[in-house]
């Protein structure tokens, strides 16, 4: 058996999606930005489905399940997972902060604050107690040389 995460994280992030454009369309005020930062979001929203698509077929090259709570036979150290060790989460926040500039819904940005708080203290916390737990030596290494998000 594998981490102890509760939730699935693609679920949470979808269902995270639609809440925020319920409030942000329909009962919370806009705040319009500046057009550059609605072009950054654009190309944040289309970067984190790259990243998104790319990590996940990284898994399925290593006949590996890519849902939490799977048991994994081998750390990914190549692709997108040797700059970032959660490169699917990253690609689940970096999607709702793409919503939040590209549509000026501020749950978005709400969203994406909190799922990250719990993506990071939570869903990764689990998965690299269980990966430390495994692999030992093996994987405090590859901590060491890749972040956990890509800058930190």
């Amino acid at each position: 058996m594998g981490p102890n995460v509760k939730g699935n994280p693609l679920y949470i992030s979808v269902y995270l999606l639609i809440i925020s454009y319920i409030f942000g369309e329909f009962i919370l005020p806009k705040y319009p930005i500046i057009y550059i930062f609605n072009l950054l979001g654009i190309f944040f929203i289309i970067i984190s489905t790259i990243i998104f698509f790319s990590s996940r077929n990284a898994f399925y090259a290593h006949d590996e399940n890519p849902l939490p709570p799977s048991d994994t036979d081998k750390i990914i150290k190549t692709g997108i997972y040797a700059y970032s060790r959660n490169p699917i989460y990253l690609s689940f926040v970096l999607f709702h902060l793409g919503m939040f500039l590209a549509f000026e819904n501020i749950m978005y940005f709400l969203c994406s604050i909190s799922l990250f708080f719990w993506l990071n203290n939570f869903v990764i916390e689990e998965e690299e107690k269980y990966l430390k737990n495994k692999f030992k030596d093996e994987y405090i290494r590859y901590c060491n040389s890749v972040k956990k998000w890509i800058f930190f």
